[in-house]
């Protein structure tokens, strides 16, 4: 088996002892596999760092309850930097029982921390494929569940997030309300 076959199978294998349940799979084993279709239909020749971070971008998610963090944006803010901190550790310690080097396992764990988004092309590329993956399987369920404005700052901020290429891809991949498309064209 190839170093990365064999570590998208140790985060698979991390992934499929969520105990929380989507469409009948463990939320953050059926999550990496999104974000793996994501990847290999985006970035069909994405290095094998890309492709790692994208399936353990959530890998054992569950561990780090938001519950435990203050209530708030500072809160969140916590729970998200120390999630993305576990991530990396995590990817990291499967990449190097893998084989990889250091500087391949750097380099997913600046990924899986967003460092150098809009500044690093492969932390980029995540972060496209983390905001189509939102778009394409999360976004219908979170806008049912909230008030118009809160989905339209949404859309907005995911935009703002994405490549411009990843904007126009978008727009013309997904069938938004216009007022959802002006706010991704407004994030130029």
């Amino acid at each position: 088996m190839s170093k990365l076959a064999t570590v998208l199978a140790a985060i698979d294998a991390a992934n499929a002892k969520d105990p929380r349940a989507d469409e009948g799979q463990p939320e953050a084993f059926l999550y990496g596999t999104r974000m793996s279709e994501e990847v290999d239909r985006l970035f069909p020749d994405a290095p094998d760092v890309l492709q790692i971070a994208a399936r353990g971008q959530h890998i054992e998610r569950w561990v780090l309850k938001r519950a435990d963090y203050p209530e708030g944006r500072a809160g969140y803010l916590k729970w998200r930097r120390e999630l993305a901190a576990h991530h990396a550790a995590r990817v990291g310690e499967l990449m190097a029982q893998a084989g990889y080097g250091a500087d391949h396992i750097a380099e997913a764990g600046q990924m899986l921390r967003k460092e150098g988004i809009k500044r690093n092309e492969q932390v980029q590329a995540l972060e496209d494929v983390i905001c189509f993956v939102f778009l394409k399987w999360y976004f219908a369920p979170f806008a049912a569940k909230h008030p118009h404005e809160k989905v339209v700052d949404i859309v907005q901020k995911t935009a703002r997030k994405m490549s411009a290429d990843g904007r126009t891809r978008a727009l013309a991949e997904f069938d938004l309300p216009n007022d959802l498309a002006d706010a991704v064209r407004a994030a130029d």
